[in-house]
């Protein structure tokens, strides 16, 4: 990538989003097959419905701090690394907020086979942002990003300080 040029403004975004997002709602069309019948949770149906709607405010309130207050689309134009607010404490906050409401909804289902999901939405993530945006941004920000990368986690919001 040349030093002028800018990183595109939806990256394989849609391509993540997409895909667990259509994942999720097949889990949630598929939680009534007979098939799934003996992974209900009965006994403790309102644990998980508090969980889940944790997972989705916390994600919707980590799309709003990138997207929104943040202004990711413009500091992308400029060609400016943001690494403050919630970028400070995770390097993919949308597809992380997308991630964490789509776990959410994985909980309100309810149904313990589907929990295996949120980690292929982990996996998926790291594996997709490994091969694609984490090489595009070094390439283009170097040893600025391989620092960013050391105190900041990808997926989940942590510092490493």
């Amino acid at each position: 990538m040349k030093q002028k040029e800018h990183l595109p403004l939806f990256g394989v975004g849609p391509v993540y989003v997409y895909t667990i997002a259509i994942i999720t709602l097949v889990a949630f069309l598929c939680r009534n097959l007979s098939v799934f019948e003996a992974g209900k949770l009965i006994r403790i149906k309102s644990l998980p419905i508090i969980l889940g709607s944790i997972l989705i405010m916390i994600g919707a309130v980590m799309w709003i701090m990138a997207v929104i207050v943040s202004k990711v689309d413009d500091n992308i134009k400029k060609n400016h690394l943001v690494t403050t607010g919630i970028y400070a404490w995770v390097r993919n906050p949308i597809y992380s907020a997308c991630m964490f409401a789509c776990t959410g909804f994985i909980l309100i289902i309810g149904n313990v086979f589907f929990f295996v999901l949120p980690f292929v939405y982990w996996l998926f993530m790291t594996v997709l942002m490994k091969h694609t945006e984490e090489k595009w941004l070094r390439d283009l920000y170097g040893q600025e990003y391989e620092d960013y990368c050391k105190r900041v986690n990808r997926c989940i919001p942590w510092k490493r300080n």
